[in-house]
């Protein structure tokens, strides 16, 4: 596989962006080598800057639930172009996306609009803050909430992969506001909470982990969370950004049932296009200035053209909720096909999954908490993501990320998925 110009768009980049990328996990430092330059993406297929096709596996890390350039996207994107690229005042179709917003997540009642998932978490704990008047949040290990001080204190995702769970130039006042306890650990919850009594303004949390990999919640664990936060006053906060709208029309709180008194999203809602959003109950969002104390502003918040893309993706899957069972089957057909390899070469393995997203793991043992991600086997995994590139399928740069599955994929493609995985797991395990 030539990728020449890749390396030399890598060479070009690194000396004038720190680390020659403008996110860390792009870098392929967790799986070796250097990475891939897109060209152009559609539909299924990622096209590299040397011509070389992909199936890919991240969809913008989640977002392209459709699939690469839909024409629906496309059109919305090109007509609200026309009308100019931003405002900086409010327009129509913040209104309409709000309202859409509502009627499709359990929790939210009010939302206001933001840049990405990182400004969504970062806003959501500080009308948290506002609202009960306490300084102190739980954060959950290996849960990535974006780059926000608070939030790199024992990180997945990014930090997981380069080894620094807590980032330099974090302040030591931050860290102390955020207490961190393993994943799917309700008995620790309880413990931090009766130890710092009235201090704790939060608890956040992916629902479903997609930044130590996907972990699932374990039975009740949910369910005592919601109960520990009503009774101890604590605003209990989803990140959604990544399983909102793409588990179900409601999210992951609509899967299992249980609502939080807030919601971060992110990703799908902007079809693409940078956004995110944090709502909840209306009696906490009406802190969020200009109805209430705790001031977020944003320029380009509520950008029109995001707004339109994020509409045009949340109306069709709105009239379309079969795309959620097709992307939902397309998931169990290559996890099944995954597993039955894994069988046939005695690997050790586990895999996890749920909806459309799913984590294969090189261990033997349950993954259910960052502890247990990080037991898996690294350089395998990353031997096993260059012979997966060499097979024309492109997998997430590192062992602690979901992978993503699109309506895009068609019958033929996840036949070539799971048999590239089978000659890509032959080829690494003779290596061992």
């Amino acid at each position: 596989m030539n990728t020449n110009r890749s390396q030399a768009l890598f060479t070009q980049a690194q000396q004038y962006i720190p680390g020659g990328v403008n996110s860390p996990v792009r870098a392929f430092k967790a799986v070796g080598g250097n990475p891939l330059f897109i060209e152009s993406a559609k539909g299924a297929y990622l096209y590299d800057a040397d011509g070389n096709r992909y199936i890919e596996l991240i969809n913008s890390w989640g977002p392209m639930i459709l699939g690469h350039a839909h024409e629906l996207i496309e059109e919305a994107v090109v007509k609200a172009a026309k009308s100019s690229l931003s405002f900086g005042a409010p327009t129509a179709r913040e209104v309409i996306i709000a309202e859409l917003i509502a009627d499709m997540v359990p929790s939210i009642e009010k939302v206001r609009m933001v840049n990405s998932g990182t400004e969504a978490c970062m806003s959501a704990i500080r009308v948290a803050r506002g609202y009960t008047g306490r300084d102190k949040i739980i954060k959950i290990e290996g849960c990535y909430h974006g780059h926000g001080d608070s939030f790199l204190i024992a990180a997945g995702s990014g930090a997981a992969t380069f080894g620094i769970p807590d980032s330099p130039g974090v302040t030591r006042g931050t860290a102390q506001d955020t207490l961190t306890v393993p994943h799917n650990n309700l008995a620790a919850i309880e413990t931090l909470v009766n130890d710092n009594p009235q201090q704790i303004a939060a608890i956040i949390l992916e629902p479903v982990t997609g930044n130590m990999g996907v972990t699932l919640p374990k039975r009740g664990y949910l369910e005592g969370l919601r109960r520990l936060c009503d009774r101890e006053g604590i605003v209990l906060i989803f990140d959604e950004v990544m399983t909102g709208f793409r588990l179900a029309p409601g999210g992951a709180q609509e899967v299992f049932g249980v609502t939080p008194d807030m919601t971060t999203l992110g990703k799908i809602i902007g079809g693409g296009m940078p956004v995110g959003a944090y709502g909840g109950k209306a009696e906490i969002m009406d802190y969020v200035s200009p109805a209430g104390p705790v001031y977020q502003a944003g320029t380009l918040s509520g950008n029109p053209v995001s707004m339109a893309a994020g509409l045009a993706m949340l109306t069709y899957l709105h009239e379309h909720p079969e795309v959620y069972e097709r992307i939902s089957n397309l998931t169990q057909d290559i996890v099944n096909g995954i597993r039955g390899v894994n069988e046939k070469l005695g690997l050790n393995y586990t895999l996890n999954h749920i909806g459309s997203m799913y984590t294969l793991f090189f261990t033997g043992a349950e993954v259910y908490d960052f502890a247990t991600a990080k037991e898996s086997d690294l350089a395998l995994f990353g031997r096993y993501f260059q012979a997966m590139l060499q097979q024309g399928v492109y997998l997430a740069p590192s062992q602690f990320e979901s992978l993503f599955v699109s309506a895009a994929l068609s019958d033929a493609d996840v036949s070539h998925i799971v048999n590239a995985h089978e000659v890509a797991l032959q080829q690494v395990l003779s290596q061992k």
